[in-house]
C-alpha cells in the first residue's frame, strides 16, 4: 500500500486509541512538519507526538496494521531533508526527554530520544565527563537526532583524542530499538559467542543477526577498501562497523541510518573526559585554505577543537553587529583558525596554548591567546551561528547543497582552493567556515532554485563537487548526513556493489520498505521534492509593512526562517521564544509560525489566506516580545508578520472585544483621567470590577492597574513645567502608561534629568506612538498615531533636540516600527535617530549620576533589549555603585496586554515562572529589582512574589534623597512605588461634582422613563 492510499483519518483514529500522546493530522501539524532546515518539502501524512515509549512502540503496531510509513524526527533542524517525508512523522521531542544517571566509573549515560544534547552534558559535566559530539544545536537537538544523523560537532576533535571517535557512532554505546514489524531489542557490541547464540535462539532477532553476518562477510573485503579511512565519514550506512575487527558493533552499525531501518528507544552513551581548564588560540591567515593547510600541525598538540572562518562570515557578522566583542578581539587576516587546548590546570592549558601559538605564528599574518571562558563562548558563537549568517548574506538567497563535504584533515587546504575554484566556475559564492580539524567544510551558495536551468545547474555543481571530494578520499557527507540530498550520489563514493550492500542492510530490518522511505537507500533525486523548485508561485498580497530587506516581498518574509531552531530552547536562555518555552509545542516558536505563513502564502495545505484559523492560533500565543528580531540569526521580524496578518484577518470586520479595550488603551485612558478615582472605585470593587473584566475580554485572574489620580503631563503643567529653564533642552515623552498610570516613574524622570542640569520639555495634548495596535492589528489607525507623533515632535527632533522614553516599548516604536511603516520619510529617520531609552540618554551625554552602594537585580523588557539592549541601565547603575545582578531567562510573560488577555494567564504565568518570578521571590528584601517596562513590573508585581520593581528613574530618585547607603529597611520600592502626585483640592471638588451631576441625570432619566 502506498502513503497516498492510506486511510488517514481511519489510521488517526486508531492512533487516538491506541496511544496517550497526541495524534495531529490537522492541516496545522502537517503544514509545520513539511519543512525542516532543508531544500525539501514534503507534507507528512499526519503527526503524532508520543507521551511514553510505550505509545512510541504502539505507533509502529497501528502503522503497520495500516501499512503507513514512518519517519523519525529529532528537533527539525536537519539540512538534508532527511527528517520530511510523505509519512507519519514521529515527534519525541516534547517529552521523551529523560536522561538517566551517569555512570562515572564506566563513563556512561543513557537518554530518551527527545533528550537534549546540552542537557546530557550539563549531567555528565557534575562528573567532568561530557559526550563529545556538540553540532551548534547542541543547545536544543535530542539525542535522537544526534544518533539519527551521525552528528559530530565542534569537539568531536576532542573526542578523537579523548575517546574513541568524533562521530556520535563513536560514542554510542548501545541502543535500544524498535523494528517497524515490531521487534523491540537492545544492541552494542556482538561476540562471536554471543552472535551464535542468538542464531540458535531463532525468531526475527536471529533472522536480523544472520542476515547481518552474511552481509558483512560478502563486503567485508569491499568495505575495508572503499570506506574513507577519514574521521568524518558520515555518508552512507556504517556497515565497517559490522566487520570482526570493530567488534560486529549493531549499535553504531545503526546510527546514521536516518530512521531508514529502526527507531531508536533509548541511547546508551559513552562519555569522555573533559578538560577542567581550557584556553584558546586563534590564528589570522591569507585565507581559510590557507589556514587548513597547518591543520596537521595543531592536530599534533592534540587539541580539542580546531574551527575556522573565512573573511565574508566576519564581515557579514560585523554588518550585522552580531559578537562585537569577539570580533574586535580577531587578530588581522582573512582567515582564521580557532583552536581550543585543554589541561588540568589553568596554567597548564595556557603554557599548551602558548606553546601552539609560538608554533603557527610564523605561518601566520597575526595571532592571539584567548582566555577565559567569557571570551572562548564568544568565539565558539561566531563561528556557531554560520549557518544563519550565510543563508542572506547582502540581501542574496544561499541555500544548502553542498554544505557539509569532509576529506582527510590534511588535505583540507588544497581541498578548498579546488573546491572554491569549482565554485567560481559555475559563477557561485559562499561563506566558508567549519571544523578544519577534521576535514568538514561548511558552506551554503547562491544557487537559483526557482528556475529551470537554476536547478539544472545546481545539480551539475553538485556532481561535480562529489567527484571532487572522492578524488580526495573523502565523504559526501562530514556531518549532516544524506537524506535526499546526497543519498543519490552515494555511489560515486562506495561504487554500485556497496550501495546495493546497503539497499540489503535497510531490507535486513525493514523488509516492508516503510521506515523513513525514500531517504538514504532508493532516493528521492537531489533535485525534486523542492522547498522553492521551477513551479515555486506564492501569493504575493499587497503588505502594510516596508520589508525592507526583503525587498518588500512579504513571501521572501515568510521564507526567511531557515529551520536553524534556535526559537526552541527550552529555557529562557534568549528573549525568544517564550511562548515555546512554557508549551514545547512547534507551533508556538518563532518557526513555527514562520512555516505556517511560508504554507499560507504557499496555499496548498494552509488554503484560507488572511482567514487562516491554523495561523491564527499559532501567532495567538505570540507575545509580539520581538526577542526574534534580536536572537533569531536570519532576523525573522514575527511581531510584524503578526501585526500584518492580523491587519489583513480584521480589515473591514468587527475585532474581538480585547481588541478594542487593549489596543485603544490610550483612549481608555484618556476617558478614565477624567475621573480616576471613580473609574479605580469600579475596576477594584466587586461585582463591578468582574464585569468590566469580563467586558473587556481580560481574564479574571488579573487585577486592573489603577489609574493615576493625575496625570504626568498635569503635573508638569501644575508645577510651572521646567524647575530648570537655562538648561540644555530634552523632550520626555508622556507615553500612555507613565502619564496615566505610572506617573511616580513619569516624576522621577523628569526630577532626575533636571538635576543632571537640563531642561525638561513636555509635549501637550494627547501624545501616544500607538504601541498597543500593532498587537491588534490596527495598522492604518497606528500609521496615523505615528503621523500625529511626527507632528507633534517635529520642532524638537528637526533641532536634534534629544527626546527620551521611559517605556522601552514605546521607545521601540520610534527606533523599529517607525521605519518599517514609513521607510521613505525622513522625519520618521529624524525621529528615530533623535530618540532615546532613559538610561541610554544618560549613557550618550555622559550624565554623571548620584551614589548609591546598594545591590539590584536588573531586568530587562523584550523590547528594550531588541532595541539597543539593557547595557546602558547596568552600566548607569554600576557608576552609582550599585552591586548588579542580571538574568538571562527570556521574557517575563505579561508582554504589554497580551497577559492581561481571556486564555493567556497560564501561559503569561508559565513564560514568568522560566526565570524571572522565581528568581525575584528569593531576593533578600533590601535587593532592588529594577525594571522599566510597565508589562514587566505588572508581572512581578501580580506573579506572587511580594515585590515591585522600580524603574532606573526612581533609583536614582532614591539615591537622591537617601544618599549612598539607600533608603533603611526592606522592600525600598515601597517608598515610591505608585506614590504619585495628588490632584488640587479645587480639581477633587470639580471631579466630584461632575460625578454627581452625572449620577443625578442618569437617576432623572431613568425616572422618566419609568412607566
Amino acid at each position: 500500500m502506498s502513503s497516498a492510499e492510506v486511510d488517514r483519518r481511519t489510521l488517526a483514529a486508531d492512533l487516538r486509541d491506541a496511544i496517550e500522546g497526541d495524534v495531529r493530522f490537522d492541516t496545522a501539524s502537517r503544514a509545520l512538519y513539511a519543512t525542516d532546515a532543508s531544500n525539501y518539502r514534503q507534507p507528512p501524512i499526519g503527526v503524532v507526538i508520543p507521551r511514553t515509549i510505550d505509545d512510541v512502540v504502539a505507533v509502529h503496531r497501528v502503522c503497520r496494521e495500516h501499512g503507513a510509513p514512518i519517519t523519525a524526527r529529532g528537533c527539525g533542524t536537519s539540512l538534508s531533508g532527511e527528517t520530511v517525508n510523505v509519512a507519519v512523522i514521529l515527534d519525541c521531542s516534547k517529552h521523551l526527554t529523560g536522561i538517566g544517571d551517569v555512570d562515572p566509573e564506566r563513563r556512561l549515560v543513557s537518554a530518551e530520544p527527545g533528550a537534549i544534547n546540552e542537557h546530557v552534558n550539563r549531567k555528565a559535566g557534575r562528573h567532568g565527563l561530557v559526550f563529545g559530539p556538540d553540532p551548534s544545536t547542541h543547545a536544543y537537538c535530542t539525542i535522537g537526532g544526534n544518533v539519527g544523523n551521525n552528528s559530530c560537532g565542534a569537539h568531536s576533535v576532542q573526542a578523537m583524542f579523548l575517546g574513541e571517535g568524533g562521530r556520535t557512532s563513536d560514542n554510542v554505546h548501545s541502543l535500544e530499538v524498535l523494528t517497524y514489524d515490531g521487534l523491540r531489542l537492545r544492541v552494542g557490541t556482538t561476540s562471536d559467542e554471543e552472535l551464535e547464540r542468538i542464531v540458535a535462539d531463532g525468531g526475527r532477532r536471529a533472522e536480523i543477526y544472520l542476515g547481518l553476518r552474511t552481509l558483512r562477510d560478502r563486503y567485508a573485503d569491499l568495505i575495508r577498501e572503499r570506506y574513507p579511512q577519514i574521521p568524518r565519514r558520515v555518508s552512507g550506512y556504517n556497515l565497517d562497523d559490522l566487520l570482526p575487527e570493530r567488534g560486529f558493533n549493531v549499535a553504531r552499525a545503526l546510527v546514521g541510518t536516518e530512521g531508514t531501518c529502526v527507531t531508536v528507544l533509548e541511547a546508551t552513551l559513552q562519555l569522555i573526559e573533559d578538560p577542567p581548564a581550557k584556553c584558546g588560540v586563534v590564528v589570522g591567515y591569507d585565507d581559510i585554505a590557507t589556514a587548513g593547510d597547518h591543520v596537521a600541525e595543531v592536530l599534533a598538540h592534540r587539541p580539542l577543537a580546531v574551527e575556522g572562518f573565512d573573511d565574508h562570515l566576519v564581515e557579514l557578522e560585523r554588518e550585522a553587529s552580531l559578537n562585537v566583542e569577539a570580533l574586535d578581539d580577531l587578530p588581522d587576516g582573512r582567515g582564521w583558525m580557532y583552536v581550543e587546548l585543554g589541561g588540568g590546570t589553568r596554567e597548564e592549558a595556557s603554557e599548551r596554548a602558548r606553546a601552539l601559538l609560538e608554533e603557527l605564528r610564523p605561518g601566520a599574518v597575526d595571532a592571539a591567546l584567548v582566555e577565559g571562558d567569557a571570551a572562548r563562548k564568544q568565539l565558539a558563537q561566531l563561528r556557531e551561528v554560520g549557518l544563519a549568517m550565510a543563508a542572506f548574506p547582502r540581501g542574496e538567497d544561499h541555500w544548502e547543497g553542498w554544505e557539509d563535504s569532509a576529506v582527510p584533515p590534511e588535505s583540507i587546504g588544497d581541498y578548498l582552493r579546488d573546491l572554491r575554484s569549482l565554485a567560481a566556475r559555475h559563477g557561485y559564492w559562499g561563506t566558508y567556515y567549519g571544523h578544519l580539524g577534521q576535514g568538514c567544510m561548511h558552506v551554503r551558495y547562491d544557487f537559483d532554485l526557482r528556475s529551470k536551468n537554476g536547478v539544472k545547474k545546481f545539480r551539475a555543481f553538485v556532481e561535480e563537487a562529489a567527484d571532487l571530494c572522492v578524488s580526495y578520499g573523502g565523504s559526501l557527507s562530514g556531518e549532516h548526513g544524506d537524506g535526499q540530498a546526497r543519498a543519490e550520489l552515494l555511489y560515486k563514493q562506495y561504487g554500485h556493489e556497496l550501495v546495493e550492500a546497503f539497499r540489503e542492510f535497510k531490507r535486513i530490518w525493514d523488509p516492508d520498505g516503510k521506515m523513513n522511505p525514500g531517504k538514504v537507500v532508493d532516493p528521492y533525486r537531489l533535485d525534486e521534492n523542492l522547498k522553492l523548485g521551477a513551479d515555486y508561485a506564492p501569493w504575493r498580497p499587497a503588505v502594510k509593512f516596508a520589508y525592507a530587506e526583503d525587498k518588500g516581498d512579504f513571501a521572501h518574509a515568510a521564507l526567511r526562517c531557515v529551520g536553524v531552531g534556535r526559537c526552541r530552547r527550552p529555557e529562557g536562555m534568549d528573549v525568544m521564544c517564550p511562548s515555546f518555552t512554557a508549551t514545547r509545542e512547534e507551533m508556538h516558536s518563532t518557526r513555527g509560525r514562520a512555516r505556517l505563513l511560508f504554507e499560507m502564502l504557499q496555499g496548498e495545505i494552509v488554503t484560507d489566506g488572511w482567514q487562516s484559523d491554523e495561523v491564527m492560533e499559532a501567532l495567538d500565543l505570540c507575545l509580539a516580545c520581538k526577542g526574534c528580531t534580536h536572537d533569531c540569526p536570519v532576523d525573522v521580524d514575527m511581531p510584524i508578520y503578526k501585526a500584518e496578518f492580523l491587519h489583513h484577518r480584521w480589515k473591514h470586520r468587527l475585532r474581538p472585544r480585547h481588541a478594542y479595550a487593549f489596543g485603544l488603551i490610550d483612549q481608555v485612558a484618556r476617558v478614565a483621567s477624567l475621573a480616576p478615582g471613580l473609574v479605580n472605585l469600579v475596576t477594584q470593587t466587586p461585582p463591578f470590577a468582574q464585569a468590566f473584566k469580563l467586558a473587556a475580554g481580560m481574564t479574571q485572574r488579573r487585577a486592573v492597574p489603577t489609574f493615576a489620580p493625575l496625570t504626568l503631563q498635569q503635573w508638569f503643567k501644575r508645577r510651572g513645567g521646567t524647575t530648570n529653564p537655562g538648561g540644555r533642552k530634552v523632550v520626555l515623552f508622556p507615553d500612555t502608561f507613565n502619564n496615566h498610570l505610572h506617573t511616580d516613574v513619569g516624576v522621577a524622570a523628569v526630577e532626575a534629568l533636571e538635576a543632571a542640569g537640563w531642561q525638561v520639555v513636555m509635549p501637550e495634548g494627547h501624545v501616544c506612538c500607538g504601541r498597543p495596535l500593532y498587537d491588534y492589528g490596527f495598522l492604518d489607525l497606528a500609521e496615523r498615531y505615528l503621523q500625529r507623533s511626527l507632528d507633534q515632535l517635529r520642532e524638537w527632533y528637526r533641532e536634534g533636540i534629544p527626546i527620551v522614553g521611559l517605556e522601552p516599548s514605546c521607545v521601540a516604536v520610534f527606533k523599529d516600527e517607525l521605519g518599517k511603516l514609513l521607510p521613505h520619510s525622513d522625519d520618521a529617520k529624524r525621529l528615530a535617530q533623535s530618540t532615546y531609552h532613559f538610561a541610554e540618554f544618560f549613557e550618550k551625554f555622559d550624565v554623571e549620576p548620584p551614589r548609591l552602594e546598594r545591590k539590584a537585580l536588573v531586568w530587562g523588557h523584550c523590547h528594550h533589549k531588541a532595541t539597543g539592549g539593557i547595557d546602558p541601565e547596568v552600566e548607569l547603575l554600576k557608576r552609582m555603585g550599585v552591586e548588579v545582578e542580571t538574568l538571562n531567562a527570556g521574557c517575563c510573560g505579561l508582554a504589554g496586554s497580551w497577559g492581561f488577555e481571556s486564555g493567556h494567564y497560564d501561559v503569561s504565568l508559565q513564560c514568568g515562572e522560566q526565570g524571572l518570578l522565581p528568581k525575584v521571590r528569593e531576593l533578600a528584601d533590601e535587593t532592588f529589582v529594577v525594571a522599566d517596562g510597565f508589562s514587566c513590573k505588572t508581572q512581578i508585581e501580580q506573579g506572587a512574589t511580594g515585590r515591585r520593581a522600580l524603574h532606573v528613574a526612581q533609583v536614582l530618585k532614591l539615591a537622591r534623597e537617601h544618599g549612598d547607603s539607600g533608603p533603611p529597611g526592606p522592600r525600598p520600592e515601597d517608598l515610591y512605588y505608585e506614590v504619585r502626585p495628588k490632584p488640587s483640592v479645587a480639581r477633587r471638588a470639580a471631579r466630584a461634582g461632575a460625578v454627581v451631576a452625572l449620577v443625578v441625570g442618569v437617576a432623572t432619566l431613568l425616572r422618566r422613563e419609568a412607566p
